[in-house]
């Protein structure tokens, strides 16, 4: 796994993380491909399909300067399993203690889910300092990470969960947001179809809307 100042650096350039949930190993590399020719610097796999590690694991083999994260995780085998099929940083929808425990023995990038002030304050003091908010929207959007931006200044988040592009400006212009997650990039219409010109192109644009703020 690669360091947190990578993956700053990686998302500092682009700050919109495509979140991907891929049914077909075979469009890896392709989709990897038209995401870096839009500008895009990482991704989320999303554990809920059977190809997901495949996809990670030939990602990662292909495009050494693309950093490819596993998404879902929630389970110890998620773990292992994602670090064994090579991914870059690891991020959770929440987390049990099952799951802490096993979070807790790897170094490395690990954006652990949150949705209140209390779990923040938790997972920061375990030593997470960037984490994942979902479901951001129904978790209180915009609104409310800037409410805790004042007494939680040293945290940063990463919002997922109906992020769009109307609405992703109004999360990257807090302070304490470093990027978002969004799944409108690439849908899975667009994968099957191979329109991979298509999915290029709302990376371009997704790039646009992270350089304006």
């Amino acid at each position: 796994m690669k360091t947190m100042t990578a993956f700053r650096s990686a998302i500092e350039a682009a700050p919109i993380v495509p979140v991907l949930t891929v049914y077909e190993a075979d469009h890896a590399e392709p989709l990897a491909e038209a995401l870096m020719k839009g500008g895009i610097t990482s991704a989320e796999i999303t554990l809920r399909t059977p190809a997901a590690l495949e996809v990670i694991r030939r990602m990662s083999d292909a495009f050494k300067d693309f950093l490819v994260g596993a998404g879902t995780i929630i389970s110890e085998g998620d773990v292992d399993a994602a670090l064994k099929a090579g991914s870059d940083f690891l991020v959770t929808p929440g987390t049990s203690p099952l799951l802490l425990e096993a979070l807790g023995s790897h170094d490395g990038i690990i954006l652990p889910g949150v949705a209140t002030a209390s779990e923040a304050m938790a997972r920061f003091d375990e030593g997470f300092g960037v984490m994942k908010f979902f479901p951001a929207e129904a978790a209180g959007g915009a609104k409310f990470l800037k409410s805790l931006a004042g007494p939680l200044p040293h945290m940063d988040f990463m919002p997922t969960g109906g992020v769009t592009p109307q609405n992703a400006v109004d999360y990257l212009s807090l302070p304490n947001v470093i990027a978002v997650g969004g799944s409108w990039i690439a849908t899975k219409e667009e994968m099957a179809n191979g329109d991979w010109a298509a999915i290029t192109e709302k990376a371009k644009e997704a790039v646009k809307i992270g350089r304006s703020v």
